[in-house]
């Protein structure tokens, strides 16, 4: 064992360049893992150090004991409660001091006259808490609010709209309402949580402005006095509470709120990362286990010289795996303080781009820096284990012979596993997606598909080298000619080396692909159901904003230009027991501007006791016109509504259509989500646009679009989420290229003989550098072909996997613009993995190269 430390250490040192691609493989994957860790864990804790420290002050929160929650929302709705519990809890003994909690919606409108955030974060108004223990908020600066209009503003969303002390500015609640800030407030020590903005009003305007009836509020914020603990508050408060509300710890309150707020996002914001930091490290596994793979082809003499000596089998495996050890904890402790550098400068980059990353040290823990450790170590034994093995079954007599050219082609059994891989790939996947729908057996089959295309990858590189180099030979002569030999020679070694780049294209296209049917979803769901002229759109109730005033459709509607304006506005409610979304409108004009299918029934006689069900939730419910359906409210009323009308079509309209007469004894703060509007007939789309934004700006001037323009603006996110996708991916590609340039310079150190003969018969320097660059992107092109059918492939089992999970229609598109840059990307980096490997062959010595063994 000794001796084989010895040798591999000796090795190292004399061909320590060898494995600078894959140190650096080990070390860009690691890091990433690394800072993905450590940034969630450091978001984590400052995030419930925040929510602690806002508080800190409340022991108990007595609110409604149960809530409605509708599919795809973690938080349910819950009904107010009395604000004349306060007295009650405030003779409970125990009890220090107890106030009314109001809460509800309100965007802020920016000096700019845009709203304040709003695009997913929520933005909440409520009462301003005049005691300070019970307020999670803190007065920065100014004063509280004391007379009608006035307002405090987290100190965050007033720098973010330019607004300050003395500025009057409006507040959509969702009517809008004029305002003043005399006051700026922290929340637990920080200008706000995360991108959450808040207003804090006297609770005369709270009540006015935010709940439905007088009298109510969200929760009841509860101090205990000296010597109380949160648990005993909550059993002295539950014996005096109605039956219908209960009391929960503060610390548990905190822990929802902090849930509500920055759980989910840090999950799956974290989880998004962590895949990403997956792609990278299988990249980075072709890399490695190809650089393994070479050297030990290489070494071919030397191992079998070794054998001679006497070393064994084991020691010569021992010997190539102890420099991968070393390799692997070298490159994986210098990826670990890389990633604690990449957490260091997303906790500076995050406020810039307008996300404020809570001030503070980063976190470090344990499992963050173990876990990366061992993945990064794991992954670099694992990828060089089968050449450690290649290299101790070396036979002594290879000592004979002179270190040969690694042309190991694709064999009969690899053909024949690889075809069976395919062939049970394509089976899976057809019947998870049309078959019978099942995202689970579709991702089995997509990934047995990428198992498939490796395994396959030696038996195509020769045929898709050939076909890929035959114009070379035309167009560059004899170098062209030589690049595609080169590239030929051994195809198990070209398909390694591609292999890399083609997960990262394949990536990249599945993405591409998956965006642009998410895009041509939103436009023929537009296209189909909606057939308006105009939309106007704000973000809906639970993803930010404050949303649209109920009364804005009636204002547009009375415009002489329009002929039908008719808002949507959202509801809850338990259908049968199952918590459901309600879409409160009127029917009527709904079925002229929207396209509802086949309607069985009668949309007219809906009134305040029917309801409208899609075909597909009246089959889920076994419900049929004429049937009775129980609903449950917010406020705990329980009524008995008839289906008066099934109707086909659900994207925009919702599966519950009720009136608004219906929703209005149950609403809480009502608001529309969209309004559509159809003009009249010989109205153009100028004219009409004109007359409604003229009416809209009296309502917060909300965003007034074309329907083509809806539909644009409602895929905008996708944009976004492509663009950092990309962003990320990049770090793959970038580990890809890496390994090209790693396989050919050891290629070139293996050829060194052949290309200084090259240069002796007449080869010029920037002949060699062409040919080394041709293979390269020979190379490069071979792993963007097979990476984009790939892509594509897996995009369209996606979307067809989504088209059956979903409710929804999902459209497939493939977007061939954006896949020929992807492509144009993948031979661009291609000749760029070849410059420094061509320059590097360009600078050899005739003499000494044609010398060379």
């Amino acid at each position: 064992m000794n001796a084989s430390v010895r040798l591999s250490v000796s090795s190292l040192r004399a061909h320590r360049r060898r494995f600078a691609g894959t140190f650096l493989a080990v070390f860009l994957g690691v890091a990433f893992l690394a800072g993905t860790l450590v940034m969630g864990d450091t978001l984590r804790a400052s995030f419930d150090s925040m929510f602690g420290s806002a508080a800190r002050g409340t022991d108990a929160v007595v609110r409604s004991a149960d809530a409605i929650t509708t599919p795809g929302e973690s938080q349910g709705v819950r009904q107010p409660v009395a604000t004349d519990l306060v007295r009650t809890v405030e003779k409970v003994p125990g009890v220090a001091a107890a106030v009314p909690n109001v809460q509800g919606a309100g965007q802020l409108v920016g000096t700019n006259g845009e709203p304040i955030g709003g695009q997913g974060p929520p933005t909440l108004a409520g009462n301003w808490i005049t005691d300070p223990e019970l307020n999670p908020y803190r007065l920065a600066e100014g004063r509280a609010p004391q007379r009608p209009g006035e307002v405090v503003v987290n100190r965050g969303a007033a720098e973010k709209g330019g607004l300050r002390i003395g500025d009057t500015t409006t507040l959509r609640t969702p009517d809008p309402v004029r305002v003043t800030v005399v006051g700026l407030a922290t929340f637990g020590g920080e200008d706000g949580m995360a991108q959450v903005t808040f207003t804090g009003m006297t609770m005369a305007d709270a009540q006015k402005y935010l709940t439905a009836r007088p009298g109510e509020a969200a929760t009841v914020q509860v101090r205990a006095g000296p010597g109380v603990t949160q648990r005993e508050l909550v059993d002295r408060l539950t014996p005096v509470l109605p039956q219908d509300v209960e009391a929960i710890t503060g610390q548990e309150s905190a822990e929802e709120n902090n849930e509500m707020i920055s759980g989910r996002f840090l999950s799956v914001f974290t989880l998004f990362l962590l895949v990403f930091s997956g792609v990278a490290l299988l990249v980075a596994t072709f890399s490695i286990h190809n650089t393994f793979a070479i050297v030990v082809a290489q070494r071919t003499r030397e191992n079998a010289l070794l054998r001679a000596l006497g070393a064994s089998r084991r020691q010569v495996t021992v010997a190539t795996l102890v420099e991968a050890v070393a390799v692997a904890v070298t490159a994986s402790l210098s990826g670990l303080a890389g990633g604690i550098g990449i957490a260091a400068g997303l906790q500076a980059l995050f406020p810039a781009i307008g996300f404020p990353f809570p001030e503070g040290d980063l976190v470090v823990t344990g499992l963050s820096m173990a876990l990366p450790l061992a993945v990064g170590i794991v992954v670099c034994l694992g990828s060089a284990l089968l050449p450690a093995v290649r290299a101790g079954r070396t036979a002594p007599l290879a000592a004979l012979r002179e270190t040969a050219v690694d042309t190991s082609g694709a064999s009969r059994p690899r053909a024949i596993a690889g075809t069976a891989l395919a062939a049970l790939a394509l089976a899976l996947t057809l019947a998870g997606v049309l078959v019978s729908p099942s995202i689970w057996l579709a991702g089995s089959g997509a990934g047995l598909a990428l198992v498939a295309f490796v395994v396959l990858g030696p038996v195509a590189s020769s045929t898709a080298v050939k076909v890929l180099g035959s114009p070379l030979a035309r167009l560059r002569g004899v170098t062209g000619a030589l690049a595609r030999r080169n590239a030929l020679r051994s195809p198990r070694r070209t398909a390694a080396t591609a292999g890399a780049l083609m997960i990262g294209v394949a990536v990249v296209s599945l993405f591409t692909v998956f965006g642009a049917s998410l895009k041509a979803t939103m436009d023929q769901t537009v296209s189909r159901s909606f057939a308006g002229d105009v939309a106007v759109s704000a973000p809906s109730f639970g993803a930010g904003g404050s949303g649209l005033s109920p009364r804005l459709a009636g204002a547009i509607q009375e415009l002489p230009e329009v002929d039908t304006a008719v808002g949507l506005g959202r509801g809850v409610a338990e259908v049968d027991g199952e918590g459901r979304a309600l879409t409160v409108t009127d029917p009527v004009a709904l079925a002229r501007t929207f396209d509802l299918g086949t309607v069985d029934g009668s949309l007219r006689r809906l009134g305040t006791d029917g309801i409208a069900v899609t075909e597909k939730e009246a089959g889920r419910q076994h419900l049929t016109t004429g049937d009775k359906a129980q609903l449950t409210f917010t406020d705990g009323t329980k009524e008995t509504f008839t289906v008066r009308a099934v109707y086909g079509r659900s994207e925009l309209a919702g599966d519950y259509v009720i009136t608004r007469a219906a929703w209005a004894p149950h609403r809480a703060q009502d608001s529309d989500t969209l309004v559509a509007v159809t003009f009249e007939h010989g109205v153009s789309t100028d004219a009409g646009t004109a007359a409604v934004e003229k009416t809209a700006a009296a309502y917060g001037n909300p965003e007034v679009q074309t329907r083509d323009a809806y539909a644009q603006s409602s895929a905008g996110g996708i944009d976004m989420m492509l663009t950092l996708v990309y962003a990320l991916l990049a770090l793959a590609v970038l580990i890809a290229l890496l390994g090209i340039a790693n396989t050919l310079t050891l290629a070139i150190h293996e050829r060194t003989r052949e290309l200084g003969l090259l240069r002796a018969v007449g080869q010029t320097r920037a002949q060699l550098r062409a040919m080394v660059r041709w293979e390269s992107v020979l190379v490069a092109a071979f792993g963007t072909a097979g990476g984009l059918a790939l892509g594509a492939f897996l995009g369209w089992v996606l979307v067809r996997a989504s088209d059956g999970a979903s409710d929804s229609a999902f459209a497939f598109a493939m977007p061939p613009a954006q896949l020929a840059v992807v492509a144009l990307m993948g031979l661009a980096a291609g000749a760029l993995a070849g410059l420094r490997p061509a320059r590097r062959a360009a600078r050899l010595d005739v003499l000494r190269a044609v010398a060379a063994e």
